[in-house]
């Protein structure tokens, strides 16, 4: 009898959380087209959204995210119509979605940008998990005759079968698609799982989607619905290359990512080594430009960061 491929069911992958916010934030208009069917009626996108991290990271600091594990959320300015701005809260909920608190803790991000920015919020909450996954979309507490009752958007990656999401013309519903079958890794051999990454790849090529977007997308497919076996990861650029006529070349695409992400990565490390700290205190200054050294960041960096001279960096 033939081995049966070691499927082995593993958590998700801790980067998937950096890989959903960078589609999310390439998508955000077309996500709002996906939830709103009047959503051209109700948002000016003639002008430019406004994604606001340092906003948000104001309201959820990063040791609240580590413990949570919450790097998928967002927070976006957008217009309507009539000129009003508007602010969108989404949260994303990359892992099980179970824990009582959720309610709690999105009852408590949207007032936290009440009192800090006075600006009212349309919270949005997108759960990723399985089909049974609970997805809680009200906060509710009473405690004598007072009462609070927090109501929000939700949306679970299966509210949508597969069959539809392939029909819809709008590149959202791939992200969704590519969501389902990323919960598929572990449970099904690589070979069956590049099969579904294939599809996707083809239902977008079969649109007549702008070809940045088709390149930001497929780097985004490739990663999130992970295939770990070389070979077959080989098969689907030279497929990708064949399906585009060859104006598509995935290898030099993810380098040229890969160079993005990594300078990203150096600046919100550098951002969060300092968030809360840097007070004008030198001490405080020179131990993270110490540990700064360490990681092999360059001197200019951590001056630039820091505000330590160029020569006090040296003593350290």
């Amino acid at each position: 009898m033939p081995n049966k491929p070691n499927l082995v069911r593993k958590p998700p992958r801790r980067k998937n959380d950096e890989l959903l916010k960078g589609a999310f934030e390439e998508h955000f208009v077309d996500f709002l087209r996906f939830l709103y069917h009047n959503a051209d009626e109700l948002f000016d996108f003639g002008r430019d959204l406004v994604f606001m991290d340092k906003e948000l990271h104001a309201i959820i600091p990063s040791r609240e995210r580590s413990r949570d594990k919450r790097v998928a959320d967002l927070l976006v300015k957008i217009y309507l119509k009539n000129g009003e701005e508007k602010y969108i809260l989404l949260n994303t909920e990359i892992e099980a979605g179970s824990r009582e608190a959720f309610a709690r803790r999105i009852y408590q991000y949207n007032y936290r940008i009440w009192d800090r920015y006075a600006i009212p919020v349309a919270t949005i909450a997108v759960f990723i998990g399985n089909r049974s996954q609970r997805r809680p979309g009200e906060y509710w507490s009473q405690v004598l005759d007072t009462t609070v009752s927090f109501r929000y958007r939700t949306y679970h990656i299966f509210d949508h079968p597969e069959d539809e999401l392939m029909a819809m013309d709008n590149p959202f519903a791939l992200v969704v698609l590519a969501c389902q079958k990323a919960l598929l890794e572990g449970k099904v051999s690589d070979e069956v799982l590049g099969q579904e990454r294939l599809m996707i790849a083809k239902a977008l090529l079969a649109h007549d989607y702008h070809h940045d977007r088709i390149l930001s997308f497929l780097v985004f497919l490739k990663n999130f619905v992970f295939v770990g076996s070389a070979e077959i990861n080989r098969i689907f650029d030279q497929q990708v290359e064949e399906l585009t006529g060859g104006t598509i070349n995935m290898g030099i695409i993810e380098t040229v990512k890969r160079q993005e992400r990594r300078e990203g990565k150096l600046e919100g490390k550098l951002e969060g080594k300092l968030e809360g700290k840097l007070e004008g205190k030198r001490e405080e200054a020179a131990a993270i430009a110490r540990e700064m050294k360490k990681d092999g960041i360059p001197a200019a960096q951590i001056a630039k960061f820091t505000k330590l001279s160029n020569a006090e960096i040296e003593k350290l």
